[in-house]
């Protein structure tokens, strides 16, 4: 009860009031994400209710934001043209499943390996993308345009100053979306990008042929989806991590995206994940439990049901500014420091990573590449380990593998003693290809009538040397 009370009635106010805030927040990002997949406007909106509904409950991370997202529409833009929106439902009930297995083994451990580089990268390159994700709706826009999303943006920094109860963000877009009808301006507005659905969404099964051609066709839609949107997800809970300071399961949230993806396809929706802006957008306005997630889907819900024409008003540059806000909020702005003190090989993939992800449009092939980077730069620098020669005593000092073994030969390649000590105390055979290496030295030293020894081995590497020594 305890945990109930902490995750859902800490902050009822601040929830409700944060969980309003994204719910405005949600509406404009996923009617362009419809647009994007090319469906109706609301397959994306009815997937953004469901993953904010279903998260809150069986969610792993209290107050984070799942919804329709732009890179899982990048996903299904294919499948959509080539096979239909019964295809796109379909392997968004896949993902779900792949999904909650993926929790279920426990995939949220690989997240340790995800140096603070890449992270940082991965933070600074959302702040980046969320910006120039606002700029289409300036984009050859009135002077009218410039000076509402400019003013927003100037409240939703001032207001806190004074008001802390209300969500500054709330407070900027009621004040100018006010301005705006009674000023009669001119202004792109929400309703101008799609029309709102008038229905709840309702249960169905997607209309597939249920045979192993279908299942070839959506499965590797399926299995990409699964995995940008566990790593976007786990991202996003490891940043919120940061600014609550506060734990999250990972494993659990994990299997919520899925069990959340699930429901999502019976009802209509597109697949989605976790949404790094809206989340900060919830967090920076006071929200920190479920009840936040929990109200935005709600809200969501209300706003386009029973107030769609009011929320149809709304015009686009006050949600640009709020949203350029928080463009500047998630970017890191320590990262100057960081380059300047971190290792260079550090700033260079942290640089990289943004500079992919910008590249691409898509964080999972960003964050693997400079994954990928910070492992080659572990094993370049681990594969230099020392060999200090001292008398009859060959002291190694670092791993022996693969990369590193071959170094050690040229070190004792011209020994004149007859006996040579190999002191492994502060070093690891890792490999076969570093026992073989270690053995052909051995081997031709012995046969030079050289007696050679080796202590200090840890027991992992007696084992592998005893199981691959060639019995005489």
């Amino acid at each position: 009860m305890q945990v109930i009370k902490e995750q859902w009635f800490s902050s009822i106010r601040a929830d409700i009031l944060a969980g309003v805030v994204v719910g405005l927040a949600l509406i404009p990002e996923a009617l362009a994400f419809s647009f994007i997949v090319g469906v109706d406007p609301k397959v994306a909106l009815y997937a953004s209710f469901t993953m904010a509904v279903m998260t809150a409950f069986v969610g792993g991370r209290p107050a984070m934001i799942s919804a329709a997202t732009g890179a899982m529409a990048l996903i299904l833009v294919t499948l959509m043209a080539n096979h239909g929106l019964q295809y796109v439902l379909a392997a968004t009930i896949l993902t779900g499943i792949i999904q909650f297995f993926m929790g279920i083994f426990g995939v949220a451990r690989l997240m340790r390996f995800i140096p603070n580089s890449v992270m940082l990268g991965f933070v600074n390159a959302l702040g980046i993308m969320i910006f120039l994700a606002q700029l289409p709706y300036l984009k050859n826009g009135s002077v009218a345009t410039y000076a509402f999303a400019i003013v927003t943006l100037i409240l939703v920094y001032v207001i806190p100053r004074f008001i802390r109860i209300i969500p500054a963000p709330l407070i900027a877009i009621i004040i100018m979306t006010s301005l705006a009808i009674f000023g009669n301006f001119s202004l792109l507005t929400i309703g101008d990008l799609g029309t709102m659905p008038t229905t709840l969404p309702t249960f169905f099964l997607p209309d597939i042929p249920l045979n192993f051609e279908t299942l070839q066709i959506i499965l590797p839609y399926a299995l990409a989806l699964a995995v940008v949107g566990l790593l976007e997800s786990l991202l996003t809970a490891q940043v919120l991590d940061g600014y609550t300071k506060t734990t999250s399961n990972k494993n659990k949230e994990s299997r919520g995206q899925g069990i959340a993806n699930i429901v999502n396809g019976f009802f209509g929706g597109m697949a989605g994940c976790a949404l790094i802006g809206q989340s900060i957008i919830n967090v920076k306005s006071g929200g920190r439990g479920r009840l936040s997630t929990l109200t935005a889907g709600v809200f969501l819900l209300f706003l386009i049901l029973v107030l769609g024409d009011v929320v149809s008003k709304i015009p686009m540059p006050v949600l640009v500014g709020v949203m350029i806000m928080v463009s500047f909020t998630t970017f890191d702005f320590k990262t100057i420091r960081f380059i300047r003190k971190a290792p260079k090989s550090e700033s260079f993939i942290m640089i990289t990573t943004v500079i992919v992800i910008l590249a691409t449009h898509n964080l999972a092939i960003g964050v693997g590449v400079g994954v990928l980077m910070s492992a080659i730069r572990f094993m370049v620098k681990s594969a230099t380990p020392t060999f200090l020669l001292t008398g009859e005593t060959c002291t190694i000092t670092g791993p022996l593998f693969f990369a590193s073994a071959e170094k050690l030969a040229p070190i004792v390649e011209n020994f004149q003693g007859k006996k040579l000590e190999f002191d492994f105390s502060n070093s690891r055979i890792w490999d076969e290809t570093a026992v073989t290496k270690v053995l052909e030295i051995k081997n031709q030293l012995e046969q030079e009538g050289v007696h050679v020894t080796f202590t200090g081995l840890d027991l992992q590497s007696q084992q592998l040397l005893e199981r691959l020594t060639p019995i005489k």
